[in-house]
């Protein structure tokens, strides 16, 4: 017989189990079939309703916050439309290891398979991006359900979905034969001795030896620096970890990719070994096949996946590198280093021209912007990144300081994520300074989030880069030989709108004014938004040495590697 507690409803149950694991936020739009819900998390009071104008923006706030603490972080969607909205933000959040639940609010159960109002099957709806995804259809299954989507978002990183039917959530909850609390110890997967001989012995026979490094390394960046300097190996890093490595990485040489540097390119090409650490790089065709190549990681599934590997170490990356250190010849012979140093040292004088000439009024360089803002930015500041052309400034321009952190759809690759994610990152980090970079592309697809940065008197810095076009996909369209359509823009003043809605706001279209305008537009107190009228025909140098070496100034198009090259 189900033991029943009347004076507690699934609703109730539900707020106190996510309060109970250290939940702080949950970012929703309440209605329907969430509204039993909402009650009993604002009666609960320890969890804080963030009302979103959007799910989906709710999804990309949830996974910023978990990216930023590594706790579990909690969206919802109401019947129908409301938990549909959720599902690109939950992509981004799952292939990005963030722990989120995901509470999806369904029609009743009885209601199931006749069409009824608002009906999806939620449970196929979200089958592509969950570590955990079923339906609660009586209250006897929502505690156990519940924890086990917690505890498998936390313990695996990424997406724990429940569905709640309407009927259900209202009705009386069943206790629980088991735990209702989220359940996680902290053990990392070790090397065996095995595997660090099998990795040094591979090292100590190679004449030169190159790292590539990704997030799972991001709490061993001195330890990566130490066999680094022993092993006389350039570092090179995805573009998601380079804030957190390049710094710590005296031997850093640019990230790669379609927005790296050839200085590593070129090193991981020629290198005898190659150690790939702590990466979940999403391109094929950038390793090379002809290398002896070790792969660590905390995901056995990952080891293999984009070049065939010697030596697969399921480890984490800090204890696989302790153990490795003691074991390693060091090597004496820094020509190959050297090289790759002078090569990242020639590039990074490249990237300084443009910085010099700031481009005229109504068409500033973007280089010029993100260059002062790098300079002007709290040493710990919190960036959130759009994805497209902003992507090729931040890369090449944001440098590391004390403690910043950059969090963007760096794998996912969606639009419109930094203002949502710099709302999540707020009430993660209310100390510390938030910067979304928005492409104006972004910026409008999800622009409602402005009205929830006002309504919470966020103090998030808002910086809008205005070329009036979806830049990247018109130089994908160019460099395609395709004439670019329907790329153009028509924006308002994001200023003068930002200023209607009470943001601290500036519209700025002379590189001589954007200083100043930066300085006042950091320093503001509450919600600040500064709109960068840029060259829409800027474009960046890749990673490749024979185009950088024939770029011509004023010919865009020369600075640019087509994709796949």
């Amino acid at each position: 017989m189900e033991n029943t507690q009347s004076q507690k409803t699934v609703a109730s149950q539900v707020a106190e189990m996510i309060a109970d694991a250290g939940v702080k936020h949950i970012y929703a739009i309440t209605g329907d079939s969430l509204n039993e819900l909402t009650e009993a998390i604002t009666k609960d009071g320890r969890v804080k309703f963030v009302h979103m104008r959007h799910e989906e923006s709710g999804a990309f706030a949830a996974s910023a916050e978990a990216q930023l603490t590594g706790r579990l972080a909690v969206c919802a969607g109401s019947s129908g439309p409301g938990h549909v909205h959720l599902i690109n933000g939950l992509y981004d959040a799952q292939r990005s290891n963030a722990p989120v639940l995901a509470i999806a609010s369904t029609c009743a159960s009885a209601m199931f398979g006749t069409e009824y109002f608002q009906e999806t099957n939620a449970t196929l709806l979200f089958s592509n991006c969950n570590v955990y995804n079923e339906m609660a259809t009586t209250p006897t299954q929502v505690p156990h359900m519940l924890q086990a989507a917690m505890q498998e978002a936390v313990g695996r990183g990424g997406v724990g979905i429940i569905g709640l039917p309407a009927d259900v959530i209202g009705q009386p909850a069943v206790e629980s034969y088991a735990s209702t609390k989220a359940l996680y110890t902290e053990r990392l997967p070790e090397p065996s001795e095995d595997d660090i001989t099998s990795a040094a012995e591979l090292i100590n026979s190679g004449r030169t030896v190159a790292i590539f490094a990704g997030s799972g390394a991001k709490n061993a960046a001195s330890l990566l620096n130490r066999l680094s300097e022993k092993l006389k190996a350039p570092v090179s890093t995805t573009y998601k970890s380079q804030l957190e490595l390049m710094g710590e990485c005296k031997n850093y040489i640019g990230h790669m990719a379609y927005l790296g540097m050839w200085s590593a390119e070129e090193a991981i090409a020629s290198a005898d070994v190659l150690l790939l650490i702590g990466m979940n790089f999403p391109y094929p065709g950038f390793f090379p096949t002809d290398k002896k190549v070790i792969q660590v990681d905390v995901r056995a599934e990952r080891l293999g996946r984009k070049t065939k590997v010697d030596v697969g170490i399921r480890a984490d990356a800090g204890l696989f590198l302790s153990a490795l250190l003691p074991k390693v010849d060091e090597k004496t012979d820094s020509s190959f280093l050297d090289k790759a140093l002078a090569d990242y040292a020639s590039i990074k004088e490249k990237f300084a021209e443009p910085v010099k000439k700031p481009g005229l009024k109504g068409t500033i360089r973007p280089e010029y912007m993100l260059s002062l803002l790098d300079a002007m930015a709290d040493d710990n500041a919190v960036f959130t990144i759009d994805t497209g052309m902003n992507n090729v400034w931040t890369s090449h321009y944001l440098t590391p300081k004390k403690d910043r952190k950059m969090i963007g759809s760096f794998t996912h690759g969606s639009m419109a994520n930094a203002m949502p994610m710099a709302i999540g990152a707020k009430f993660a980090c209310p100390d510390r300074q938030v910067i979304a970079v928005c492409g104006d592309g972004g910026f409008a697809m999800l622009m409602g989030e402005l009205l929830t940065i006002i309504q919470y008197r966020l103090p998030v810095k808002l910086l809008v880069a205005d070329n009036r076009s979806l830049a990247f996909v018109k130089w994908e369209m160019e460099l395609a030989g395709l004439t670019p359509n329907e790329t153009d823009l028509l924006n308002p003043d994001f200023g003068k709108m930002g200023e209607v809605l009470g943001f601290h706001a500036e519209t700025v279209d002379d590189p001589a004014e954007l200083k100043n305008a930066m300085q006042r537009w950091l320093a503001a107190e509450g919600p600040a938004l500064l709109s960068v009228v840029t060259d829409k025909d800027a474009a960046s140098f890749s990673f490749s040495k024979q185009l950088m070496d024939a770029a011509k100034p004023g010919n865009p198009l020369s600075n640019f590697a087509p994709l796949g090259c």
